[in-house]
């Protein structure tokens, strides 16, 4: 008698492009202030348009803080199917319980596996390289403001390969007609956006 196989469950790649639109991931990353005290960033990405629907920055961060901050990221928006996070143990019980409380899954990924969510990793260090390594952190207040600052160029201006050269939040292309190519400095000018404006 032939045994049937069980067909194979589908592998991580699949998994992130066949729910792209239901994704988000969760992580922190650390930033050092001018006073040598460490301070704690929290991202909350959107898969499909690459957007960060909420972060904030703490001291101490706690499950309680972290659940709460869940909570911030989606009471005006559908939370999402899944959330993909690291095995970090500031996503303790009161965490995982509003997770379920928002009737999301959480997926886990493997210990020391940051290739397994891949856009949240790729969203810290594109913070770290176009932004956070170039200035001095001097407090909590500071940390938010620049975040805030590179966050509405990165919505608004930053291209995508995998948006098709898009922005977030969608840009209209403007034809050649509008006027010449005119360079705006953003985050005190270590980025830029590019416009089309009549003479």
């Amino acid at each position: 008698m032939l045994k049937r196989r069980k067909p194979p469950s589908q592998n991580w790649r699949s998994f992130l492009d066949n729910h792209i639109g239901e994704l988000v991931s969760i992580d922190f990353f650390a930033v050092p202030t001018a006073t040598f005290r460490v301070l704690f960033v929290l991202i909350v990405l959107a898969h499909d348009r690459r957007k960060i629907v909420h972060f904030n920055v703490t001291e101490h961060p706690t499950a309680a803080w972290t659940a709460r901050q869940l909570v911030q990221a989606f009471y005006d928006r559908k939370p999402p199917r899944y959330l993909i996070r690291d095995r970090d143990g500031i996503y303790g019980l009161m965490f995982q319980d509003q997770v379920k409380a928002l009737d999301i899954e959480e997926v886990v990924t493997a210990p020391r596996s940051p290739w397994q969510s891949p856009y949240v990793e790729r969203v810290i260090g594109t913070l770290r390289r176009e932004c956070l390594d170039h200035v001095i952190m001097l407090g909590e207040a500071h940390l938010r403001r620049m975040i805030r600052r590179f966050l509405s160029y990165y919505h608004g201006a930053r291209t995508h390969l995998a948006l098709g050269k898009d922005a977030p939040e969608r840009c209209s292309v403007q034809a050649a007609e509008h006027g010449p190519v005119i360079e705006f400095p953003e985050i005190g000018a270590l980025q830029h956006r590019y416009e089309r404006r009549a003479a």
